[in-house]
């Protein structure tokens, strides 16, 4: 087995991949999680459905979740009232208006990242563009670049339907990208918006009810590139190690499709359960070649799709309550943006630690971890490395 310095001095050698840079947006609008079962019924019309309105409140009180911004209001739905119907083939209209909005608030999140990375946008070499909500030809990412007005060869990638998992699959991949071809600089733009999944209940239906009590809008961007710059770029995480894997004969545990009244998911009750009983495998797998075995002594970055998750995975393996402080702040002030949470989480720590004095990005920490949970059962892992906290700044407002 390497040692911990020959782990690090052939990472060196390689050229390690490291966050540069993160942007963070939502919109402007949103909604109070005690508020919301009244105001849902209300948009959809099915203020009538008197028991099905009291089962979400008690959904919604049980998610620790305090906001959500969403782009959807009163007046958003009085305008398109074909989508509060709970199987109307509205499907035209919901891709249609989610091509503008997925595209805009990613753009901001890209803006914001591209100002703290400090470089001019022509050293952007790849684009990497993940939605779960919609698809398009051409897409988000043909979208984004225009936007942008990021140079017409840059290389683009784009995924669609990853679900809650692709926060980390667009970091497995800017990881191989970056670590490959030297001097490349890679922009990930995650954008998630709810619309293309909204409908009115059915007494029969109780996925809605779950879906619609948990998810929210959100957009996330960050640049990634190894041999950071000295002075000129400064590193936020290194990501050492990428690990994905499938759940076996989970594969109905968290599905999705679009149909013609939009995108329609399932969450199954046995999910915590599934990630809990196999989350220390993993941690061995990937943490045994650094001999780390004490899970309190890492940071932690999960994407939070619901308390339920977070707690299990707390009780299974002893964390102490802080190690979830920043995970558990993005669900209670953004609710599940899919693809989009863990990103913001990772972004809520590195803001943490700078705000408390901490000497690294990882609340203090050396060595950290990055989960995100998705269809299949996906669980996508990768190994961070925190980053000096005090270590010199960007040269920001650099102008192509």
């Amino acid at each position: 087995m390497m040692s911990v310095d020959e782990i690090r001095k052939d990472q060196r050698a390689q050229g390690t991949a490291t966050i540069l840079a993160i942007g963070t947006a939502n919109p402007p609008h949103f909604i109070e999680q005690s508020k919301f079962p009244d105001t849902y019924f209300r948009m959809t019309h099915d203020d009538h459905m008197i028991e099905l309105k009291k089962k979400m409140q008690r959904m919604c009180d049980k998610t620790m979740i305090r906001k959500r911004h969403m782009y959807v209001n009163e007046e958003f739905v009085e305008e398109n009232p074909i989508i509060r119907e709970h199987n109307a083939p509205s499907l035209d209209i919901r891709q249609d208006i989610s091509a503008v909005l997925i595209s805009e608030l990613g753009k901001e999140a890209a803006e914001k990242a591209i100002k703290e990375w400090g470089q001019p946008k022509s050293k952007i070499t790849h684009l990497i563009c993940c939605t779960t909500m919609a698809a398009f030809l051409p897409g988000i990412d043909y979208r984004i670049l225009k936007l942008l007005d990021l140079d017409l060869s840059v290389k683009r990638m784009m995924l669609y339907q990853q679900g809650c998992n692709g926060g980390g699959t667009v970091l497995r991949m800017a990881k191989d990208i970056v670590e490959n071809n030297k001097g490349a600089r890679v922009l990930i733009v995650v954008s998630e918006v709810t619309l293309i999944g909204l409908r009115g209940f059915s007494e029969t239906d109780m996925d809605v009810l779950v879906s619609h009590s948990l998810f929210g809008d959100g957009a996330a961007a960050l640049v990634v590139g190894a041999d950071p710059m000295p002075g000129v770029e400064k590193p936020i995480f290194e990501l050492i190690s990428t690990s994905p894997t499938i759940v076996s004969d989970s594969a109905g545990a968290i599905t999705g499709s679009i149909r013609e009244s939009g995108l329609i998911i399932h969450i199954g009750k046995e999910v915590p359960g599934l990630i809990a009983s196999h989350i220390e495998k993993k941690l061995i797998e990937l943490f045994q070649p650094l001999g780390i075995s004490d899970w309190n002594s890492i940071f932690w970055a999960i994407h939070p799709g619901g308390p339920a998750i977070l707690d299990k995975i707390e009780a299974t393996l002893g964390l102490k309550p802080e190690k979830l402080l920043a995970t558990r702040h993005v669900l209670a002030e953004y609710g599940n943006m899919s693809s989009v949470t863990v990103l913001f989480a990772l972004d809520e720590m590195r803001k943490r630690s700078i705000e408390n004095g901490l000497k690294t990005t990882g609340d203090g920490s050396e060595w950290g971890v990055l989960f995100g949970f998705g269809p299949g059962l996906t669980i996508e892992s990768l190994v961070l490395h925190s980053c000096d906290t005090n270590a010199p700044t960007t040269l920001n407002g650099v102008k192509d």
